[in-house]
């Protein structure tokens, strides 16, 4: 599944320099929000809940003889983009595209048109080639399981093995290239998946259908931390390997998201079976370091080499296209892909500029500062593409701060929006305002109202909700427990500069309401951990877009508290009846509706301030063809980096 992204365990967390994920999170109990948006959650010590329990799976004759399948779709992405772009206008040629200075939508499209194409044919592509891509910190894992930033996502993303994925219009399907045959059974119980017989992990065991079963046996263990897989995979009752190739899942209930909840990754029984109850972390072990060193991998590349902080290496597996001497699959354009780790991001456009890196994101100061001169075009062009993704601040409802959603929507208020927009950001990006894309079905057909800077406002909403200056010292305070409690808090951010700056503008916004902000950065994994733990007050974060809209209950939902990403510990009933609603709707009008719903909720009780929509900007070096942009970027779907490639010099 090379050219499929593995990424839709439904969302990817946007968090520091770049789109990131976090893993999952404890505490919480089943209390609604108030009238006041309270939303205080209470830990509890317990014993690991059962996920998984025994099932007598019925012969496959038995099944095939009373279920009527129906046949669903496995498809190569790569040649799914290369039918669409044979429909396609072609605006402009390369030599035209290469030549033009990006500085119009116009521009834009020609340049992607021209330079977004695949190659006609294998003798226009240079096989030998390298790509040099920049990456923003190290990995923390290499195992697809635990994976939870944009660099293990991309890494993983290229080693990994998995059966389904989506294409640009978030289309589900299974990947020719690891499937041989999908089915679903028309009351939507079942899904039937024959595997191909000719898959093989890198140290040249086969890959079987048992790999799968184990690895969604691993994910269901409640000892093991990866709620990340989990979610969704959880409505799964239970998987079958009748052989080698053949897999029937069988689903708790029929649901709209069960062809996504059968995709989570796939990790090598034979590498983890007896090492998993020694070490359930899959990383602490002296077994479970050397695979994270050197991990086994059954996706088209290897890790080669790694210079920690400095540099991943990947090289293409013949193993992985090759069997018994035959091209059995699709051979991956690079032989060789070298991800630099550069975390500055003044550092890494000076790379690109100098050829030492051939792609990067670019921030909005970038974009608009130092990508129009002669030392950018001489090697490089840029494009854009709307993407998915929000950034917003997050209120961890738990703290006296933060669980009165009065005091969130004057957090809302006190901000200077236009200041983040037109100034830090550069009037490249809009308002966000909830969870749900504009461009999406779920988001509401009625006008939603954004916040703009109103200390007015900001000062009532606080007033009421008992938040004044007792004592006089000019700070906000409240008697809390009966002890007066000052409005004083810290925010977390990644240490990238444009996360500081914006945390900054916040802190200037709310000392002239009377309440002290400080402003933390910290290094990725120490972030990870304190959001992990629900150890923080507020928080910069971000989030990008599932293939499917339920994806987001792991973040939402009271349950998500505990076992998902609902770090701010938000819990409101209504939300979580919603949810279950929209899982159970198949009518996709009526299921958008839930989700609208579900947004406007959202919006008024601001458990998040949200901020802005992030688009993707990008600069590719001169050398590179075949890049399109999704809703997802230019990566995270099918067929994102797999259509990616250098042309022959002829």
């Amino acid at each position: 599944m090379s050219r499929l992204s593995r990424f839709s365990l439904g969302w990817l967390f946007a968090f520091t320099v770049c789109s990131m994920c976090l893993v999952g999170c404890w505490g919480g109990d089943d209390d609604s929000a108030s009238t006041t948006g309270d939303t205080t959650a209470t830990e509890t010590e317990a014993e690991p809940e059962i996920l998984l329990h025994p099932f007598d799976a019925p012969p496959l004759e038995e099944l095939d003889a009373k279920v009527k399948w129906v046949e669903r779709p496995v498809l190569d992405t790569l040649e799914l983009l290369r039918l669409r772009q044979a429909n396609e206008e072609v605006l402009a040629t390369t030599e035209e595209a290469l030549a033009l200075k990006n500085k119009s939508k116009e521009d834009n499209a020609k340049i992607l048109s021209a330079l977004g194409r695949l190659p006609e044919s294998d003798s226009d592509v240079d096989w030998d080639a390298s790509i040099y891509r920049r990456a923003t910190g190290d990995v923390k894992t290499t195992n697809p399981l635990l994976v939870s930033s944009t660099i293990e996502f991309n890494v993983t993303g290229l080693t990994g093995f998995g059966l389904f994925g989506f294409d640009w219009d978030f289309n589900p399907l299974a990947s020719s290239d690891t499937v041989k045959s999908w089915h679903s059974s028309e009351d939507g119980k079942y899904d039937k998946v024959v595997m191909r017989d000719d898959l093989v992990w890198s140290d040249g065991v086969p890959i079987t259908a048992h790999d799968v079963v184990f690895s969604f046996q691993t994910i269901m263990n409640p000892k093991v931390p990866v709620p990340a897989q989990r979610s969704g995979t959880d409505q799964i009752r239970w998987i079958e390997a009748y052989d080698d190739q053949t897999l029937v899942y069988f689903h708790k209930e029929p649901l709209a998201t069960n062809t996504w909840n059968l995709n989570f990754s796939v990790i090598p029984k034979h590498i983890y079976d007896e090492s998993l109850h020694e070490d359930y972390t899959l990383q602490d072990s002296k077994h479970h370091v050397k695979h994270e060193n050197a991990p086994v991998t059954g996706g088209p590349y290897v890790i080669s080499d790694r210079k920690p902080k400095q540099e991943i290496v990947l090289t293409r597996r013949e193993e992985y296209y090759m069997y018994k001497g035959k091209q059995v699959r699709p051979k991956p354009y690079f032989k060789e892909i070298r991800f630099r780790i550069l975390e500055e991001s003044n550092t890494a456009i000076l790379a690109l500029k100098n050829g030492e890196i051939e792609e990067m994101e670019l921030l909005p100061e970038l974009w608009m500062t130092q990508t129009d001169g002669d030392d950018f075009y001489k090697h490089n062009t840029k494009v854009t593409g709307v993407e998915w993704v929000s950034f917003h601040f997050n209120w961890n409802t738990k703290t006296p701060f933060f669980s009165d959603k009065r005091v969130r929507k004057a957090m809302s208020y006190a901000f200077d929006h236009e200041e983040l927009l037109n100034t830090l950001l550069y009037g490249l990006n809009t308002p966000c305002l909830g969870p749900f894309h504009p461009d999406s079905k779920m988001y509401p057909k009625e006008k939603l109202t954004p916040y703009k800077q109103d200390f007015d406002k900001a000062e009532d909403l606080l007033e009421e909700a008992g938040w004044v200056d007792n004592d006089g010292d000019g700070i906000r305070d409240k008697m809390i427990g009966g002890k007066l409690q000052k409005f004083e808090f810290t925010i977390l951010c990644a240490t990238a500069q444009e996360r500081i700056d914006m945390c900054t503008l916040l802190k200037e916004n709310l000392d002239q309401l009377g309440i002290i902000c400080h402003v933390r950065p910290l290094e990725f994994p120490v972030l990870m951990e304190k959001m992990f733990k629900h150890d923080y007050q507020a928080a910069f974060a971000g989030w990008g877009t599932g293939a499917d809209p339920d994806t987001s209950s792991n973040i939402w939902t009271t349950n998500a508290i505990k076992n998902g990403r609902n770090y701010g510990s938000y819990a409101n009933k209504e939300i979580d009846k919603l949810f279950e609603e929209g899982k159970r709707e198949f009518d996709p009008e009526k299921r958008a509706a839930i989700y609208a719903k579900i947004h406007k909720i959202l919006w008024e009780d601001q458990p998040y301030t949200w901020l802005y929509y992030r688009n993707s900007f990008y600069g590719f070096n001169k050398k590179l063809r075949g890049y399109s942009f999704s809703p997802r970027g230019p990566y995270n779907y099918g067929p994102g980096f797999g259509s990616i490639y250098k042309p022959a010099m002829h």
